[in-house]
């Protein structure tokens, strides 16, 4: 079932095209990209390696300014970079000489807030992602998971109305990656803030999202389709992969992924071959 945009969005990209060198060299990533997140909606962007699904999402943070398109974030011109939004990366952006609540004070110390409450705010943030006891600890002293939750309340305590997602729980096994997942379904629905996330799992994404999205491979990728999940909430990111409606979902969309990788694998194995 094809989903369609909302007239208002948290975030709209209209027609955006990002392109890479000049003249002869000019490689374009993106072509006329048109996509839209609604206020408190969860949208999941898939697509074969080296797709551009990060770079739609550094488009998103205005880490990334398009060639041609507009890129509106709550119906306003985006001129740089994104301040409404906070991004969560596939690698840890934690400093490692700083304890886990210092890590996650830093964002609101930044922005002026006494230390004393940003420790204070921090210490709260870690209870709620389940590292109450772990504040004092660094992070070589943390798994990979945990990690991940020191970085998921150093992003979510500075409130951004937008989280963008790349790929967050990639490095993580598929054991504590089904952790992750329902610990961040259960902190959006309690903010339902707007949230685009990447993600090469197709299950994760269907799991997670309201819609998923589909890239195909590139270069020049395209958005090639667009679902709506009918999958009710709350979810259990365990129980809500045995239920019918998924299955019959994710046959639906691998259908029309499954191309675009073997595309993708097909210019990748190429490229190797021409550097040999």
């Amino acid at each position: 079932m094809q989903a369609t945009a909302e007239a208002v969005s948290a975030v709209a990209l209209d027609g955006a095209t990002v392109a890479f060198g000049a003249g002869r060299d000019v490689y374009t990533a993106v072509e006329q990209a048109t996509l839209s997140v609604a206020d408190g909606e969860f949208v999941a962007i898939v697509g074969p390696t080296g797709c551009g699904k990060s770079t739609l999402l550094n488009v998103a943070a205005g880490l990334l300014k398009p060639v041609s398109g507009a890129v509106r974030i709550f119906g306003q011109p985006l001129p740089g970079l994104n301040k409404q939004a906070g991004y969560l990366f596939q690698a840890d952006a934690l400093f490692p000489w700083k304890t886990a609540r210092d890590n996650v004070a830093i964002g609101l110390e930044i922005a002026g807030v006494t230390r004393a409450e940003a420790l204070e705010r921090a210490q709260a943030w870690l209870v709620s992602v389940g590292l109450g006891a772990f504040g004092d600890r660094y992070p070589h002293m943390l798994s990979g998971g945990q990690r991940k939750r020191v970085g998921l309340a150093q992003v979510l305590i500075r409130d951004p109305k937008i989280l963008l997602m790349d790929e967050p729980f990639g490095p993580l096994d598929a054991q504590t990656r089904q952790i992750m997942g329902d610990l961040l379904l259960r902190l959006w629905s309690a903010q339902r803030k707007a949230v685009l996330f990447v993600t090469h799992d197709l299950e994760e994404a269907i799991a997670l999202g309201d819609r998923v999205v589909i890239m195909s491979a590139g270069p020049a990728s395209r958005i090639i389709g667009d679902w709506k999940v009918p999958l009710p909430r709350p979810r259990d990111i365990f129980e809500v992969r045995l239920q019918p409606d998924f299955h019959a979902l994710h046959r639906e969309i691998w259908d029309v992924l499954k191309d675009e990788v073997m595309k993708g694998y097909a210019q990748s194995a190429q490229v190797v071959e021409i550097a040999r």
